[in-house]
């Protein structure tokens, strides 16, 4: 059985048409393309995420803790408003008020 093609066909064919028990080289592109693109997509998203957690932990700020908390509960239930007050905590400088020991004498 020999594979003829239809005589209403053209006689050029485009590239991603395989023929008859070849390999189709575009699915396999694709399916490198579309894991690539989601799992740079991942990566991007996490890192967004876990920004405030690293500004607050190149600071060496004492909220490091609540941000990181912040981050983490914002990134499982999806709340921006918990990411938005975790950038604030990060970016905001919250002054040592703890008690002060005098050491007299």
């Amino acid at each position: 059985m020999t594979t003829q093609p239809n005589a209403a066909a053209t006689e050029h064919l485009p590239f991603f048409i395989t023929p008859p028990g070849g390999t189709d080289v575009l699915l396999y592109v694709m399916v490198v393309f579309i894991l690539l693109f989601v799992v740079g997509l991942g990566v991007i998203f996490l890192t967004i995420h876990h920004l405030p957690e690293r500004i607050a932990h190149r600071t060496k700020k004492v909220q490091l803790e609540i941000v990181a908390v912040l981050a983490l509960v914002a990134m499982f239930t999806h709340e921006n408003v918990l990411w938005v007050a975790a950038q604030l905590l990060a970016y905001i400088d919250i002054p040592d008020s703890g008690p002060t020991y005098c050491q007299c004498g």
